[in-house]
């Protein structure tokens, strides 16, 4: 199985480096900039999840939809209960207002490689253009995603973590399509600068190969790299790997971490999260072929930038999607600050409507 992966490696693999110069940084960046911010989460700290009130500190939210449901969107999420993370769904018919949050897919067998929670959210989609619905794909009959896993429980992100796919008949409940790690610390192929830990991967579909970029680290320095199957089942690392690198002195001195690519006119645009200088931002990072890419230097949102302090040390991880109806953006991040760890919102038109349907309902 690793020759069928290579194969796929030796026929995306170019010799082009090309670095992409400032000017084009900052037009390419320039229509994710000065967006609004919604005043609250919009999946709280404390979900209270029925069955599961024991999960709090929402993260790495994803939304989608499902093939014949254009009016309902769902979000994928996780939550915390001490010993490790669950993967939990809600739904919504305006993207502001979340409700009936339920399992999505729990904790492995016990000594298993995701025994210590998965997380979800890595999705095939039917389409990863940057404005296209987020419609999950169905192969060989069922649909996929890619998910971020650790072996033990019993503390937070306890190392070394996985990777491992899983399938779903109706996009809501997800299982194991394969009972070993797709990515681990382990493979042949693991190199030092993620030696240590491997964390959440993202999901794309390109002219008949799958792309997996995700993080994982060395020591407390968190990278981006790449892999690509043919199959979804076995995976092969790009030799030219971390993709995005850390920047002593800039805004991701220390992380570079969960990479979320789409298709934006006439080339690639990765929103992704920096740490440093004191905090997490959101930032971007740019490409024309899938394996060079040049990051912008500045956030598009940094940390502290809510002005009611809910992503006051974190801003972080997000989700877009883009809702014709309002031809509005919805930038979907895990904001921690004033009022704990969960998933807020910014939009690249004020929600005026939203916002009354919210206060009055």
């Amino acid at each position: 199985m690793l020759v069928v992966a290579a194969v796929c490696v030796c026929a995306f693999v170019r010799a082009d480096t090309e670095v992409i110069d400032r000017a084009v940084l900052d037009r390419w960046a320039a229509p994710y900039r000065g967006w609004h911010y919604w005043p609250d989460h919009v999946i709280p700290s404390q979900p209270g999840i029925p069955g599961h009130e024991a999960f709090h500190s929402t993260d790495v939210p994803c939304v989608y939809q499902v093939p014949g449901e254009p009016d309902t969107w769902y979000m994928s999420f996780i939550g915390f209960n001490g010993q490790g993370y669950n993967s939990f769904v809600a739904e919504s018919t305006n993207l502001v207002r979340w409700t009936r949050p339920r399992l999505a897919m729990g904790f492995g067998p016990t000594n298993a490689f995701d025994f210590g929670g998965c997380v979800v959210g890595a999705f095939l989609y039917e389409s990863y253009d940057v404005k296209a619905p987020r419609v999950l794909k169905k192969r060989d009959g069922r649909y996929w995603t890619l998910y971020g896993c650790y072996p033990r429980q019993g503390g937070y992100e306890l190392r070394p973590g996985s990777e491992g796919v899983a399938s779903s008949e109706d996009g809501l409940t997800w299982g194991r399509a394969k009972d070993a790690p797709i990515l681990s610390v382990a493979d042949p192929d693991c190199a030092v600068w993620e030696k240590d830990c491997i964390y959440q991967p993202w999901l794309l579909e390109h002219r008949g190969r799958f792309f997996n970029f995700y993080n994982a680290a060395n020591g407390s320095i968190e990278q981006t790299g790449l892999a690509f199957s043919c199959d979804l089942l076995n995976w092969m690392r790009y030799p030219a790997n971390p993709v995005i690198r850390v920047r002593s002195g800039g805004f991701d001195e220390q992380f570079a971490s969960d990479p979320k690519v789409f298709r934006d006119g006439d080339h690639w645009t990765m929103f992704y999260f920096g740490v440093g200088r004191g905090g997490a931002h959101i930032m971007a990072a740019f490409s024309r072929d899938l394996a060079h890419w040049t990051a912008h230097p500045e956030p598009l949102y940094a940390a502290g930038g809510h002005p009611g302090g809910l992503d006051r040390q974190y801003a972080h991880k997000i989700s877009l999607v883009y809702n014709p109806k309002n031809e509005t953006f919805y930038m979907y991040y895990c904001a921690c600050g004033s009022q704990g760890r969960g998933i807020g919102l910014i939009t690249s038109k004020p929600l005026e409507a939203e916002a009354s349907q919210e206060n009055n309902g």
